[in-house]
């Protein structure tokens, strides 16, 4: 890094105190922002419209200047971001790096900077402007702000207490910054030494410790261990060369997934927990959860896959096109088009997964879930995932024949029943959670009875089962073949819990 670099980022870290005390001044937050601005207004912001944003700051005085200076990346008059800014001075923030000379002495920003609401108040975030509201051409060492990954992976990630968090990849240090909020510990990584720079000034300007490495993947952190991983690694399927050190891996196909996958285990405490955003490749001929057991070891590890989505070649490749300002009508940006597009196909690709992969490292045989949760749900994955290894743990260690079971409270049974020559028709029974991920399982009749014997003083599962066959004139060995898998997976997916 040049001499010249390193003395911007020392002078962004140390006009943090001075910033700091502007933006609180200014209540420069994500709910007066909302209160301000309106809901109406507020959506317009979100879908990148400036005008409704900025006829509605003009009545907001020094809060108004900084969301059109930040928010809206437009040029301020000098004297208004003077008088918003104080105590910190203009001059020092140029000199920084957060603000450059704009038209006619006006000043605007050079980085973007705004506030987040991670879960206990707002923090501010410093990123790279990503050319949405004012043009800005995007370098190979861009550092993404707060987009949707981001925020997927800080619902995705859990929020117990914990000992030690590794934030692989930090980028704008936007999950650290989360983790210093349940973790005693903080260590960010990142190749790309602007990121780490950037991520530097975000945790000075939030008053937060983070330890931040610079290198490739997990080599800063050689020979130690976390309690909590969490990587929103550059995970775009392409060929093996990078254009943008956020999205790309330099590593072919899905290989920088696989990689965090099977390096994460060897940084992961006894009982430590990760969790990943990843992709992975879709190949003719090929069960794609075989793709991605073949990526952990035989033994030391349970892991949860979670599939959010497939995409088609053509709509994948266009996303990643369109995410990096390229233009598909423009001929060079149809050109890289073609060759993406081609390198897929050569490669057998029919469609590019996405989703969340977690981890717990335990001393037991590998288990793998990997399942489609493509629906939609409210409820933040990160604690469920440590619920499921629970329950998973529990059946590991226990004869379900032997134990007692109860029906969880939020879960339901549904009759589904169309028009038959005769009247209604039952046509599907299914039992579905309705919190979490609200998973749904289709059953019979014969296990809803199951489940009814499990209400209220329930007997142990073996003795339910044979009460069932004696009623239904069922043979127990064969009843009791199916219900024992069938039990297993309720209880994976917390529709029935051990009583």
């Amino acid at each position: 890094m040049a001499c010249k670099d390193v003395l911007v980022t020392r002078r962004l870290v140390s006009i943090a105190p001075a910033l700091r005390r502007a933006l609180v001044r200014n209540r420069f937050d994500t709910d007066t922002l909302l209160d301000a601005l309106g809901p109406e207004v507020h959506a317009a912001l979100g879908r990148n419209e400036p005008v409704p944003v900025r006829l509605a700051s003009r009545s907001h005085g020094d809060l108004g200047v900084l969301i059109r200076l930040f928010l809206l990346a437009d040029d301020v008059p000098r004297a208004d971001a003077v008088r918003a800014l104080a105590p910190l001075e203009v001059t020092d923030a140029t000199d920084a790096g957060l603000l450059e000379p704009g038209a006619d002495g006006a000043v605007r920003a050079a980085l973007d900077l705004r506030p987040v609401d991670l879960g206990h108040g707002t923090r501010w975030i410093f990123s790279d402007l990503d050319g949405a509201l004012r043009p800005h051409t995007t370098t190979k060492d861009h550092v993404l702000g707060v987009g949707h990954a981001s925020l997927s992976l800080l619902r995705a990630t859990p929020t117990t207490r914990t000992t030690s968090l590794l934030d692989l990849g930090t980028g704008s240090g936007i999950q650290a910054l989360h983790g210093a909020d349940c973790a005693d510990t903080v260590t960010g990584t990142d190749l790309n030494e602007r990121a780490i720079d950037l991520a530097r000034a975000t945790a000075a300007v939030n008053q937060v410790e983070i330890e931040l490495l610079t290198g490739s993947w997990f080599d800063p952190v050689d020979g130690r261990t976390f309690a909590r991983i969490v990587a929103n690694p550059p995970f775009v399927v392409g060929d093996p060369r990078v254009r943008h050190t956020y999205r790309d891996s330099g590593l072919d196909l899905d290989g920088a997934s696989e990689l965090v996958v099977r390096q994460a285990l060897d940084h992961l405490a006894p009982g430590g927990t990760a969790v990943l955003l990843a992709s992975w490749v879709h190949v003719a001929g090929e069960d794609w959860r075989a793709r991605i057991a073949s990526w952990l070891p035989a033994h030391g590890v349970d892991a949860w896959v979670v599939q959010r989505d497939v995409a088609d070649p053509a709509l994948y490749v266009g996303t990643w096109m369109r995410d990096g300002g390229l233009d598909p009508r423009d001929p060079q940006s149809a050109e890289r088009a073609t060759d993406w597009l081609t390198h897929l196909a050569d490669s057998n690709v029919e469609g590019v997964g996405f989703g969340f992969v977690y981890l717990r490292r335990t001393d037991a045989a590998t288990d793998l879930l990997a399942e489609d949760l493509t629906h939609g749900f409210d409820d933040p994955l990160g604690d469920e995932a440590l619920a499921y290894f629970e329950r998973l743990a529990w059946l590991r260690e226990h004869d379900v024949l032997s134990c007692r079971f109860g029906v969880d409270p939020h879960t339901a049974l549904e009759r589904v029943y169309l028009p038959g020559a005769e009247g209604w028709d039952q046509k599907a029974v299914r039992v579905h959670r309705g919190n979490g991920p609200r998973w749904q399982h289709d059953i019979d009749d014969l296990v809803a009875a199951l489940l009814a014997g499990m209400s209220g003083p329930s007997m142990v599962l073996e003795e339910l089962i044979e009460l069932l066959a004696l009623a239904h004139g069922e043979d127990v060995t064969e009843l009791t073949e199916s219900a024992v898998p069938l039990v297993h997976s309720l209880v994976r997916h917390g529709l029935v819990l051990p009583a």
